[in-house]
């Protein structure tokens, strides 16, 4: 078993918990240890019996400890992914829950989680820290990049290019052989028909761009 910790004490680092207990209750992997949380008057306290141990720099004394950033903004968890990297800490864990279908042909990049029932069929390719929360499905010949997030029940259809950074919405639609920009914002439900620039938020059906933002913004 490795030693891991969970950074973010909110709903997504909750998730997550779960997720290794029921990764542990079919092969025993991850000695979990505990919490990390930022807010530095939460160091002492407990979450379901587990200590919130510090903040990041907890890593640092800990070189050996794997961690997983269980944060769903994806420009957070990307500005938290550098700031590991910046302590020299390079040990990130990459979860799967058992009750996830993923297609022999289906590549994880580190650092991502998939939640239980989340649907991955065949020749993908899921970026670097990706969050796909519960019953999300991808398709065929999907490819996302970074820091993506699918919110529950997001689907999305074959041969469909989604951006770094993208934040897919509960229970969107992606029609097949489409590109979501970098660092686009799909709104919930909504029903995207044809391409997404990116920085744009679109909503609605079908989805329409409501709010566009400079190249960057996701840096602020």
């Amino acid at each position: 078993m490795e030693d891991l910790v969970i950074f973010g004490t909110g709903g997504a680092g909750r998730d997550t918990e779960q997720i290794v207990l029921d990764i542990n209750a079919q092969q025993r992997s991850y000695n979990l240890l505990g919490y990390l949380d930022g807010n530095a008057a939460r160091h002492g306290q407990a979450i379901h019996g587990l200590p919130i141990l510090g903040d990041l720099d907890w890593l640092t004394r800990y070189p050996q400890t794997r961690v997983v950033i269980a944060v769903g903004n994806p420009a957070a968890r990307r500005r938290l992914v550098a700031r590991t990297v910046q302590l020299g800490h390079e040990r990130f864990a990459t979860l799967v829950h058992p009750h996830a279908l993923v297609g022999k042909w289906v590549e994880i990049g580190e650092g991502s989680t998939l939640y239980a029932s989340c649907v991955l069929t065949v020749d993908i390719r899921v970026g670097r820290f990706a969050w796909l929360n519960v019953a999300t499905t991808l398709a065929h010949d999907v490819v996302t990049g970074e820091f993506v997030t699918l919110a529950p029940a997001a689907n999305v259809s074959g041969n469909v290019t989604i951006g770094d950074g993208c934040d897919l919405g509960t229970n969107c639609a992606i029609k097949h052989q489409l590109t979501l920009g970098e660092w686009s914002i799909i709104g919930a439900g909504a029903a995207v028909v044809k391409d997404i620039p990116p920085n744009v938020t679109a909503v609605g059906v079908p989805a329409k761009v409501i709010q566009t933002r400079p190249s960057g913004w996701h840096l602020a």
